[in-house]
């Protein structure tokens, strides 16, 4: 056995099919008087009917969290919680509203609880990315981390069958570059695998049967497993592309994740085997192609595929690999201008399997 170091700081998980009843239990336990209640603008009835459920606990609704974190949307925010003088939050959807809850705790110290309606896995991690003025940055400390996550399976049923693919392969996403981290483990390198196996099974059943109880149940814990991979070790080139690619163009978060998967994995093919081999196996292949694995699994589900569809312009290839070489990520392969280029060059137009 290799030598390691497993840092790991653990949240509370209440995981299951009706557990949302479980949230006033949560909100007492964690000792919290007046919980602000956040949501997007699309979800604001999930989160008015969360204020029901709150009853005297929810002091407001905050419903315009909104995509990458803008921090004039945080500072109105910020705003309506002192004013109510909330003293926790409650964030009901997927990253941006987590996202959301991540930058009040950075700006006013108060905790978050998290209830996800999507497998993007902000929920369990230690990471507030945030955009200013076009750029996305990264914040990491462990007090971002929400310090309670109800999954209710039943909060997934209605996401949409396109919703769901590409937050899917976003969570697989963090898998896949936990398996070739400069700081991975053994334990982490098989949560991995489990989240990749357990989200490629569910996923293809999803797209032709979204109400299938059994898939939606395991792509939640896939998206679980993944999300601790995400929290607990680095993320390399992949999560660099799509942080500087998504805040620079305004681009949808998962969708940007999902297109970008694959070429990110044909990159690191020959410097990540083991890793690739691992993601092969878990997506059912025995040729160890990862990449190809991947890529395979995204048409199966018919995911996005190019870049320019989501309106990046093609004088944004240039613009985005400028931004790569920026203060660089860690990544098993070095990060090649060239080599970079044509990787998003080949997301931009959806080209398909390819050496890169």
């Amino acid at each position: 056995m290799k030598p390691f170091i497993f840092d790991f700081a653990p949240a509370r998980v209440i995981f299951g099919t009706g557990t949302l009843d479980q949230v006033t239990a949560e909100i007492d336990h964690l000792g919290a008087k007046k919980v602000l209640v956040l949501s997007t603008p699309p979800q604001r009835d999930q989160g008015e009917e969360m204020q029901k459920r709150l009853g005297g606990l929810a002091c407001g609704l905050f419903d315009n969290a909104t995509m990458h974190t803008p921090t004039d949307i945080t500072d109105q925010a910020v705003a309506m919680a002192e004013s109510v003088s909330a003293d926790a939050t409650l964030a009901i959807g997927g990253g941006s509203t987590i996202g959301l809850g991540k930058a009040l705790t950075l700006r006013l110290g108060i905790p978050q609880i998290a209830i996800p309606t999507t497998y993007a896995g902000s929920e369990m991690t230690p990471i507030l990315g945030q955009t200013e003025d076009g750029m996305k940055t990264t914040i990491k400390d462990n007090a971002l981390r929400p310090v309670s996550v109800i999954y209710d399976v039943a909060l997934t049923q209605g996401l949409p069958v396109g919703m769901s693919i590409t937050s899917g392969l976003n969570a697989i996403a963090h898998a896949m570059e936990a398996l070739y981290a400069q700081d991975k483990n053994p334990v982490i390198s098989l949560l991995a695998e489990e989240g990749i196996r357990t989200l490629g099974r569910a996923l293809p059943i999803i797209k032709h049967q979204s109400d299938h109880m059994e898939a939606r149940s395991d792509a939640l814990f896939g998206a679980w497993a993944c999300a601790l991979c995400l929290g607990t070790v680095g993320m390399s080139l992949h999560h660099k592309l799509c942080h500087t690619i998504g805040g620079r163009f305004n681009l949808p978060h998962a969708e940007t994740h999902a297109i970008i998967l694959p070429y990110a994995a044909a990159y690191n093919a020959d410097a990540a085997p083991e890793a690739m081999g691992q993601i092969a196996r878990a997506l059912g292949r025995e040729d160890n192609n990862g990449a190809l694995a991947l890529f395979d699994l995204t048409e199966r589900v018919a995911a996005p595929t190019a870049l320019k569809d989501f309106g990046m312009p093609e004088e944004g290839i240039a613009i985005a690999t400028d931004l790569a070489l920026q203060n660089q990520y860690w990544n098993p392969r070095p990060i090649e201008k060239g080599a970079v280029q044509a990787l998003i060059s080949a997301a931009w137009k959806g080209s398909g399997y390819g050496k890169l």
